[in-house]
């Protein structure tokens, strides 16, 4: 298990994700997984997380990789510069359940960066999809 309080330049109850499964930076990804509880900061009771906060969750996971890609440096606080195409399939991801990220860098210049990213439910299935750009990650 990660200790994301060293990868993130965020702190607790900020850090959204949960633990990190794999990452490959020669071939750009990385898959992070989170469960939604009530412990979570943006846990609305009765209905669990809404999925507009599948950005924040692919943010993190950008920051993971940028600090894995960045051979372990002091994390620093990257920008969030838009996104593109951004879908969800379901309003709320559900209380108990366990979700995975996936973020695939596909450009970067070394100033800004893309990324294909993802989230899937238990099933497999494909929940939330968006390009999202960034500054500050590498």
């Amino acid at each position: 298990m990660y200790d994301l309080t060293k990868i993130l330049p965020h702190k607790p109850p900020m850090i959204l994700l949960d633990d990190i499964l794999e990452m490959d930076i020669k071939n750009g990804t990385l898959t992070a997984v989170f469960k939604v509880n009530q412990q979570k900061i943006f846990y609305e009771a009765g209905k669990g997380i809404n999925t507009l906060t599948g950005i924040e969750f692919m943010a993190q996971a950008i920051g993971c990789y940028a600090y894995f890609k960045n051979n372990c440096k002091e994390p620093k606080p990257g920008l969030l510069l838009g996104t593109r195409l951004y879908n969800n399939k379901i309003p709320y991801f559900e209380k108990n359940e366990e979700y995975k990220v996936t973020v695939k860098e596909v450009f970067t210049d070394n100033k800004i960066a893309a990324f294909d990213c993802l989230i899937y439910d238990n099933s497999g299935e494909e929940i939330t999809s968006a390009g999202v750009n960034v500054s500050g990650s590498n």
